[in-house]
């Protein structure tokens, strides 16, 4: 059965849309923090609001953390006492633009991408 109050799992964008209305906080979190409250909650009380296989890439190979089948629902608000992990993606060019060979093909680098996570609560 699914938490009245499931975590959320968030991009930049399913992020916009749930803070619509509220007070909430948000605090920058480590790669293993996020491993550690993610494991906390079992798999029917998380609920993933994108559709973005890079960053559940990111959610499994680099925090290190087995696959699981989170259910998607697109979420419009959270609820007061709601929390959500937000997986944030940040491109930005690349200054240098090495080439390399690639199976007998030139591959460009032209971005660089990061990641970094916050934890957010919504207060009121």
């Amino acid at each position: 059965m699914i938490n009245q109050t499931p975590l959320l799992l968030l991009d930049n964008s399913s992020m916009m849309s749930v803070i619509n209305e509220g007070e909430f906080k948000s605090s920058h979190l480590t790669f293993e923090e996020a491993k550690v409250i993610l494991q906390n909650y079992e798999e029917a009380d998380t609920l993933r609001c994108f559709h973005n296989p890079d960053i559940e890439t990111i959610i499994f190979q680099y925090l290190g953390i087995d696959h699981k089948h989170f259910p998607y629902k697109r979420v419009r608000n959270m609820r007061p006492g709601q929390d959500a992990l937000i997986f944030k993606l940040y491109v930005s060019p690349s200054a240098s633009s090495p080439i390399i060979q690639v199976d007998g093909t030139e591959a460009k680098k032209i971005q660089n991408v990061y990641v970094y996570c916050q934890y957010l609560s919504r207060l009121k």
